[in-house]
């Protein structure tokens, strides 16, 4: 793989779904991380108070993963976050250590 960079991606999910809804989610961004590059670590932070309301909202659940992808990863990730209509907002940051 061409250049690989660390990321951190966190991504907030619709706290009024169900249970197996929310981890389908999560698993589903789990595997697409682990086919493009390699997972560090993924960081589970739970039902959250948003900062403001979204859509109405005023919870979503959290999620922090940790990984190494080429170049190129993040902005799919991206996209793939705003086509998903179970996550309300997303971030992929990358990582200079």
């Amino acid at each position: 793989m061409a250049n690989l960079g660390k990321y951190e991606s966190l991504y907030i999910i619709k706290a009024n779904l169900e249970t197996e809804a929310i981890q389908e989610t999560v698993e589903r961004f789990k595997a697409l991380v682990e086919q493009n590059g390699t997972l560090e670590s993924i960081d589970e932070w739970g039902k959250r108070k948003l900062a403001y309301p979204i859509d109405y909202m005023t919870e979503g659940y959290y999620v922090l993963m940790t990984f190494t992808a080429p170049a190129e990863f993040p902005a799919e990730l991206t996209r793939i976050y705003n086509i998903t209509d179970n996550v309300i907002r997303s971030l992929t940051t990358a990582k200079n250590d």
